[in-house]
């Protein structure tokens, strides 16, 4: 689809830019847009092309092992804090669908344990979620065709397609006087008092106010992408099979997420499973992590047929709990919202509501706790233990590149580092097309690997993506990868 962006106001001016058009930008744009102020939002593809729109579209405050773990890291008093702010979410998100006739289905959410030694890890979170205040009811078993041996489940949860519900946000955010403008990378923000915006063809906005709801902030001020772990995970739609009648996700390692799409007219109902995640740019082969779906599909779904393949990129913070406000040197104008960890329909709405209500001055109890959670010791060596992660990955792809020396790939479809000098250089062809890039990250330096998957230059730093041609995916990235001339023997 081509984006089809609003036209810019003749002075470049807004009250407020908010840069992604996903769940976070379009409410906080919204929000700010009703209380009249003049609202811009950029988006560097299309609406819903980012996170939001890739999710598996569960709204839930039952959020898989969430709240045991942001109990072991943090106080009672932040653990409620995110509850609230996750029901308001969900309440806000919820009453938003009804006023705009966006279809939502009501689900038991269920988190499981698929073996006994995942038991005590689904107590705890059944536990933690009852102490604060969810009526959650303990079973030991349900009618599901895949393993089950005792699982927390929340019931009047909700489901819907993300993309109705960012259609619907965009909308009202027009019809309240604010712009999207899509097909407009944000490379850069400067300036204290009043922000100046500068885009990727070289025009510079200015605003009272700039909202990054990125995925991750594209702004190092503050490091954000120093402390928290970029994510990927799959998802796959499958047809011929009936869904079971919840929302469900697995407390393993490598977790299981299954929901039913209801059938229209002209199709029956689909099974969603996703999954099978890892961290950014450090896994052998991402086909495999898919191949593990529709394997574990086949073996519990007989007769599903896949329909759809896609994955989702989030970023998890050390304690669970995201990171919303001021972004450090921006002189107070400058917002933030990252760290999900792939919950964010509840999180992304909470986090606008905090940011919306910071610049209107009506920022809500649970935000001023959850701003002022402090990092114990368990979560500052969690952020230690990324950074290290960060510094033998970035170890490992250099080593990569340097024992690679293939410029060309054997077939279509493949990409592969090898080096040009001291510079490595990714080749890839698809579709007979053969690229040559080099493989630096541009955001810091870091050696890309070839995501075998969905054919990109994969960042293990800090989740930067790119296509095979060097342009920007995603991640704290702005700048394309610099072209290098293809070898004459491809």
């Amino acid at each position: 689809m081509t984006p089809t962006p609003d036209p810019f106001p003749d002075d470049d001016r807004f009250d407020d830019v908010v840069v992604g058009a996903g769940i976070t930008g379009l409410t906080v744009g919204l929000m700010l847009a009703r209380a009249g102020r003049r609202v811009g939002v950029v988006e560097a593809r299309r609406v819903g092309s980012g996170t939001t729109g890739r999710t598996t579209g569960k709204l839930s405050l039952l959020q898989g092992t969430r709240l045991s773990q942001i109990l072991s890291a943090q106080s009672r008093g932040v653990a409620e804090a995110y509850v609230d702010a996750n029901r308001e979410g969900m309440e806000w998100l919820l009453g938003f669908c009804a006023e705009h006739d966006v279809p939502v289905q009501t689900r038991d959410a269920v988190t499981y344990a698929s073996a006994d030694d995942e038991l005590a890890s689904v107590c705890e979170e059944h536990e933690a979620a009852g102490s604060l205040g969810l009526d959650v009811r303990w079973t030991d078993g349900l009618d599901v065709p895949f393993p089950l041996v005792g699982a927390t489940v929340l019931a009047d949860q909700a489901q819907f397609d993300p993309m109705d519900v960012l259609g619907a946000l965009a909308t009202q955010l027009r019809g309240h006087g604010g712009a999207v403008h899509e097909g407009r990378r944000v490379m850069g923000v400067s300036g204290r008092g009043t922000p100046e915006i500068t885009l990727d063809d070289g025009r510079v906005l200015r605003a009272e106010n700039v909202v990054l709801a990125t995925g991750v902030p594209t702004l190092d001020r503050g490091l954000y992408f120093a402390k928290v772990e970029p994510k990927r995970s799959y998802l796959l739609a499958f047809e011929g099979v009936e869904p079971p009648p919840a929302m469900y996700i697995s407390a393993a390692a490598s977790s299981r997420s299954i929901r039913g799409v209801p059938g229209d007219a002209t199709t029956g109902p689909r099974l969603l499973v996703g999954g099978a995640g890892h961290v950014v740019g450090r896994t052998e082969s991402e086909l495999t992590r898919i191949h593990e779906l529709r394997e574990w599909t086949a073996h519990h779904f007989d007769g599903a047929v896949e329909t759809h393949a896609w994955s989702a990129q989030d970023y998890a913070s050390h304690d669970g709990i995201p990171f919303v406000g001021t972004l450090p040197r921006g002189g107070g104008h400058i917002y933030l919202a990252t760290g999900y960890d792939k919950w964010g329909l509840t999180n992304g709405v909470a986090a606008a509501r905090t940011i919306a209500g910071q610049i209107l001055g009506s920022t809500p109890s649970w935000a001023k706790v959850l701003g002022r959670r402090i990092t114990r010791p368990r979560g500052a060596v969690r952020i230690a233990s990324l950074n290290v992660g960060v510094g033998l990955a970035a170890t490992r792809s250099l080593v990569r590149a340097e024992a690679s020396t293939a410029h060309t790939p054997a077939a279509d479809g493949v990409g592969a580092v090898g080096r040009d000098g001291v510079l490595p250089v990714g080749t890839s062809t698809l579709e007979g097309r053969t690229c040559s890039v080099v493989a630096l990250c541009t955001h810091l330096g870091g050696a890309l690997r070839w995501n075998d998957a969905e054919k990109s230059w994969d960042c293990p730093l800090h989740g930067s993506r790119f296509s095979a041609s060097g342009e920007v995916l995603e991640g704290p990235a702005t700048k394309a990868l610099a072209q290098r001339d293809v070898p004459p023997e491809a």
